[in-house]
């Protein structure tokens, strides 16, 4: 019997999910976060549901972790700091970087320019060049990197990148100053550009193993801790975090390639959404992670994640695969505010936070807030839990009211309205990554996970057309379930560059191949087994002259048979699909990746037993709430005792230990055979 255990450490809480692979079985905990060190609130969390489980730390196999450290660093300015090699004449390559200013006309009057992760001060050149093509045209000279090392080890630098032109065509330059680094500056991690992102453009190159170098010592420092402490605790499993791109990378690859963790608290509810839609049946899923502060929304394709070339945080934007997650700033503790200029009503992006949060926790809050309106509306009842989390419906409606008397309307439609324009919010996101991308929202389900994704589903999926409405089962702890449920993933890059009428498909498959053998040995040094791993190709093809690539994910087996032009019609079918036209330009063949997957866990789902339609034994109490602008009779049921089949007329409410659903009038819930609640129209 194996235990696997997924962890999501969140701004609030750290979500804890423990799976019986055997059985199916899982337990849940919620744990408050503790910023100053995150691993203690995880050995808090990690005894509290072993003891539930009846199990010890020792049984688990294996530990599965998302975490936002890397994020955290680069938001906060906390990384190290970073000493940066690179070729002689290209000492301002960060500074320059891609002259592109983010906002509308005159942007470049009001936009502060952000600060590079690596300072000028801490920026040197050395002699030596390669060519385009990778051949030597000025060697290096040993005494004049050992000069130039010398210079950053005197600024007192945490962390080296070394990224000189043309290294992803042949890295011998960087590896000999790499090993002079070592040397001279030993203990400080060295980042090598053709290590970790081997594709021509200087700047994003440059940019993106920077990014690597300046989270490397805070995550290293924080998984080694964390590795220590749970080793104390008694727990001798694989740690393994989970990446961007929503695979999983063991612990020791984290600590040096740490990029690759830039989105990986987003990308635990987009995996643990794939798991929960291969279980009921469903294949295409907007996703819509509602948490305190923020929004998190993704598109799921026949159970694939799209994924993009870009990290984007902060203002940073690097060269590493990710899932497509947007974010928006709605969520619970969003705040609402009427301002004086417009008097127009306004929700987000501040928020109150978890301290001192909404006013109806009775934390300090005195704003009002996205919580504080459902609260009003009867949407999140007083009582929850069966009475041991009491909220201030009192306290929420004078917040509340200050917004009806800037308004100059009563009090449940100011509520009303803070809801109305958090949901449009949501919608807006997730437009951008269905309509805007090509896609009918209403091909697609909308699943509504995290603490507050269940309580705006149902509207949302009003406003986008898209039913079911879904709340999965154990909702606000979907990215911990994420992180348990998904597979081993490395991948490897290389530029190519060259036109497609010049390539021949044997050529590529000769590359793609030996791309592959590195990625599989990279998983086999991880401990998966050979017979276990699959291959994935991506190739990126742009028409002649274009500034920006498609990715397309193609296998060898495509290449053999259709060579070159099969991989040619997929890309003018997405460009279409994108763009909505094609052009008569030649194709040019930019990028090429192998990606190396373990294999995918076949967990099943544990099957509710069966009921007659009647949800009769799960009611707790009858209630009333106020919906289509009158106050309504509605019934409040308990999501622990619902049996599939179980059918559920609006307006209702589902309570839950992590979550709170909605289900408005006009609307109908499904239980299904594994316990999600499906919400059509009636």
């Amino acid at each position: 019997m194996g235990y696997r255990l997924g962890v999501d450490v969140g701004g609030t809480f750290t979500d804890l999910l423990l799976f019986d692979t055997a059985s199916g079985a899982f337990w849940r905990h919620k744990t408050p976060s503790t910023p100053h060190d995150s691993s203690e609130g995880i050995l808090n969390g990690v005894t509290a549901i072993c003891a539930n489980a009846g199990v010890q730390p020792a049984d688990i196999d294996f530990f599965l972790h998302g975490t936002t450290v890397a994020t955290n660093a680069v938001l906060e300015g906390k990384g190290a700091r970073v000493g940066l090699v690179t070729t002689e004449g290209y000492r301002h390559v960060m500074q320059i970087a891609r002259s592109f200013v983010p906002g509308g006309l005159a942007g470049w009057i009001i936009w502060p320019k952000p600060t590079p992760l690596a300072a000028l001060e801490d920026t040197v050149t050395i002699k030596g060049r390669m060519t385009a093509e990778g051949t030597e045209l000025r060697p290096i000279d040993d005494a004049d990197i050992r000069t130039a090392l010398g210079c950053l080890k005197g600024q007192g630098v945490e962390a080296v990148t070394v990224s000189l032109i043309n290294a992803y065509a042949n890295g011998a330059h960087e590896k000999r100053v790499g090993e002079l680094a070592a040397e001279i500056l030993p203990g400080v991690p060295v980042s090598l550009s053709h290590e970790v992102l081997p594709e021509m453009q200087e700047y994003e190159r440059t940019l993106t193993t920077v990014a690597n170098a300046a989270v490397r010592p805070v995550v290293g420092k924080y998984v080694s801790n964390l590795r220590s402490r749970l080793a104390e605790a008694g727990m001798a499993g694989n740690l393994s975090l989970l990446r961007s791109d929503g695979g999983l990378m063991s612990s020791e690859k984290s600590e040096e390639h740490p990029v690759s963790l830039l989105m990986s608290g987003p990308a635990g509810g987009v995996t643990g959404a794939i798991w929960v839609g291969r279980n009921a049946g469903i294949k295409n899923i907007l996703t819509l992670d509602v948490g305190g502060t923020s929004t998190d929304v993704a598109l799921i394709e026949n159970l694939e994640a799209r994924r993009q070339r870009t990290t984007e945080v902060g203002h940073l934007s690097v060269r590493a695969s990710a899932l497509d997650v947007k974010t928006v700033g709605a969520g619970g503790g969003s705040i609402a505010y009427v301002p004086e200029l417009t008097g127009a009503l306004r929700v987000g992006p501040q928020s109150a936070g978890a301290v001192p949060g909404p006013v109806a926790y009775s934390k300090g809050g005195t704003l009002p807030t996205v919580t504080d309106a459902n609260v009003v509306l009867g949407y999140l009842p007083e009582n929850l839990l069966g009475g041991t989390f009491k909220l201030d419906r009192e306290g929420a409606k004078k917040a509340v009211q200050t917004i009806a008397d800037a308004l100059g309307i009563g009090l449940m439609e100011a509520a009303r309205g803070i809801i109305d324009i958090v949901n449009e919010n949501m919608f807006g996101a997730l437009r951008m990554i269905s309509v805007q991308q090509g896609y009918d929202p209403r091909d697609f389900a909308l699943m509504g996970f995290g603490g507050a994704g269940p309580l705006h589903v149902n509207a949302v999926a009003r406003l986008m057309g898209s039913w079911p409405a879904v709340s999965p089962v154990s909702p606000g702890v979907l990215c911990a379930l994420g992180d348990a449920t998904t597979q081993m993933r490395t991948e490897t890059a290389r530029s190519f560059s060259r036109l497609a009428t010049a390539t021949k498909a044997e050529e590529l498959i000769a590359i793609l191949d030996e791309m592959a053998e590195q990625t599989r040995a990279e998983l086999k040094s991880d401990g998966v087994p050979d017979a276990e791993i699959t291959s994935l190709f991506e190739v990126d093809v742009r028409y002649a002259g274009q500034a920006f690539e498609v990715p397309l994910t193609i296998s060898s087996d495509l290449l053999r048979q259709d060579g070159i032009a099969g991989v040619l019609k997929r890309f003018d079918e997405e460009h279409h699909r994108l763009f909505t036209f094609n052009m008569d330009t030649p194709h040019e063949i930019v990028n090429l990746r192998a990606v190396a997957l373990g294999r995918a866990l076949d967990l099943p789902a544990a099957e509710l037993p069966k009921g007659d339609g009647n949800p009769i034994a799960a009611k707790m109490r009858d209630h009333s709430l106020w919906m289509e602008g009158k106050e309504q009779p509605a019934v409040i049921y308990d999501r622990s005792k619902l049996r599939q089949g179980d059918v559920i007329p609006g307006p209702a409410i589902v309570i839950e230990m992590d979550s709170t659903t909605l289900i408005e009038s006009g609307c109908v819930a499904t239980v299904d055979h594994v316990g999600n609640i499906l919400i059509n129209l009636a």
